[in-house]
């Protein structure tokens, strides 16, 4: 997969690395692509330019790349760089950061932004996801189809406690992926038990939101160190 990035801060650097090590190629887009910050990423390819510039956008190779990452620390270009990424190069995936959240309703399709990641909403959810138990916490919205990632740790009398997967009637257009317990990631299967503290992850909207957390706790929050 081939990846460009705006923005060679130390957001922008960290994806960088990350990805080269799983083995995709990166090209880091950057004003001020000095050879001190090319040193700390040498296993990347560098442009020194202004991402908002259709001539640079060009000369990175957009029209060939399969997704863009708008990592700066300014807005405005990031939501220009995915604008153009989208409808001068059609780019099929751009991931754009979100530095203020008030900013945060800006990043959508209207303005080419497939996934928008805003740091301070992600460490809201780690923070709520945990110290919460039997309260749907937002992990991750997914700005395309309206879908996103919850989690919610299941309260000891939930009603759902010894259900079986396959048998649980949850809302439409939702999907359970993933339980953690004790620690440890599992696959369900529809035959896995549902146990009391399971961190269950889904994918679902936000119309099915209230419905899925009633029916997986309908009594109050509890907080997670009295269970523990």
């Amino acid at each position: 997969m081939r990846v460009v990035i705006a923005g060679a801060g130390s957001v922008g650097r960290s994806i960088a690395r990350e990805l080269i090590r799983n083995g995709h190629t990166v090209l880091l887009v950057d004003r001020e692509a000095d050879s001190e910050r090319v040193s700390k990423v040498p296993d990347a390819s560098w442009l020194q330019a202004d991402a908002c510039e259709i001539e640079a956008l060009s000369e990175a190779g957009l029209a060939d790349c399969d997704v863009v990452v708008a990592a700066t620390g300014d807005d405005k270009v990031n939501l220009v760089l995915s604008l153009l990424a989208k409808t001068e190069f059609g780019v099929p995936r751009t991931v754009a950061r979100v530095n203020n959240p008030k900013n945060e309703w800006m990043f959508d399709e209207a303005w080419g932004v497939d996934v928008a990641v805003s740091t301070p909403r992600l460490m809201t959810a780690l923070v709520e996801e945990a110290v919460s138990v039997g309260d749907l916490v937002r992990i991750f919205e997914f700005q395309q189809g309206r879908a996103m990632m919850v989690e919610m740790t299941l309260p000891v009398g939930s009603p759902l406690t010894g259900a079986r997967v396959g048998d649980v009637p949850f809302p439409g257009d939702t999907v359970l992926t993933g339980i953690i317990r004790d620690g440890s990631p599992i696959a369900p299967s529809r035959d896995d038990a549902l146990e009391p503290l399971d961190e269950l992850l889904f994918i679902t909207t936000p119309e099915a939101e209230s419905e899925l957390e009633t029916m997986l706790s309908p009594g109050e929050r509890q907080a997670r160190e009295q269970e523990e």
